[in-house]
């Protein structure tokens, strides 16, 4: 929907902007465009199931160095990158 102001005489601008942004926000264009504006997709059921075969190795090896007593977070990024090497 187009909003258009014409400007008398006795206007001034900061009126004129104040009513377009009033409108604006009452006619709910602009919280419908913010909420659109980072919507994401819903993940592939194959995406989902890589996303959750990663997860469960990683837990399994976090799980083994804790039991070992060699976790860290340094550990942890290592560990990350060789998971995403590997995959």
């Amino acid at each position: 929907m187009v909003y258009v102001y014409k400007k008398s005489e006795r206007d001034s601008t900061d009126n004129l902007v104040k009513q377009f942004t009033r409108r604006v926000q009452q006619s709910g264009n602009l919280k419908q465009v913010r909420q659109g504006r980072f919507a994401q997709k819903p993940k592939s059921k194959i995406a989902r199931r890589k996303e959750a075969i990663y997860k469960n190795r990683i837990r399994v090896k976090i799980d083994r160095l804790k039991k070992l007593g060699h976790f860290d977070d340094d550990v942890l990024k290592d560990l990350k990158k060789k998971m995403r090497q590997d995959s």
